[in-house]
Parts: structure tokens; C-alpha cells; sequence
């Protein structure tokens, strides 16, 4: 693993190099991308979980047996732990869009078309 991997953060689109063996979560905040995490990143919280693109799955380690337990049926769906995710090659990576942002962006959609 040496060299550099370049990962990105959707819907920001915003892009970090970093090291094979880094976590999503620590690449996030090289980036400058906010990923909530209220455990410390000890995969007990679940509120770091991004969704990753099938095309992309390879370029994560598999899960380790926390993020198994916790995720559960969800990593069949993409999903994965920012704070476990171990990089190893180049990836995107979505970020659960904010409820709150969401509405709001959708109603300022809907203005704009009005």
C-alpha cells in the first residue's frame, strides 16, 4: 500500500488524497467534509454511515466485525461506517443528505421552477 488514493465526497463532489489505510472518516476531515460521529468513531454510534457506489465497493477493506454487527442488512445496501471504512484504492463515497437540508433544498427547487 504506498503512494497515494484519491477518494470523493458526494453531493459536495469535494476530493482528498490520502494514504491506502486511512479511514473515510479521517479522509472526510482532510477534505473538509462534516461527518457526524458521536461514539469517537468505535462503530457504536451509527451516525457515520455513507453509502458506497457498488463500482467503489472494492477500493474499501472488507468490514471488520463491528461494522457487520452494527450494519447488519444496511451493508448489502452500500452502506458503511466512515469511522471503520479502510481506504485502499480510489473511491466515492455518498454522504446521507441532512432531513432538514433536504427539505429545504427541494423547496428552493420547487421556488425556482415556479
Amino acid at each position: 500500500m504506498k503512494g497515494q488514493t484519491q477518494i470523493e465526497f458526494n453531493p459536495s463532489h469535494k476530493t482528498v488524497k490520502v494514504r491506502p489505510g486511512t479511514s473515510v472518516l479521517r479522509a472526510a476531515r482532510e477534505a473538509r467534509v462534516h461527518i457526524t460521529t458521536r461514539c469517537g468513531g468505535k462503530a457504536a454510534c451509527l451516525m457515520c454511515k455513507v453509502k458506497v457506489d457498488p463500482e467503489y465497493s472494492q477500493a474499501l477493506m472488507p468490514p471488520n466485525e463491528a461494522e457487520r454487527r452494527k450494519l447488519g442488512s444496511l451493508l448489502e445496501q452500500g452502506y458503511r461506517l466512515a469511522c471503520q471504512a479502510i481506504i485502499r484504492g480510489d473511491a466515492k463515497v455518498e454522504l446521507p443528505e441532512d432531513p432538514l437540508k433536504a427539505a429545504i433544498r427541494k423547496q428552493l427547487e420547487q421556488q425556482e421552477l415556479d
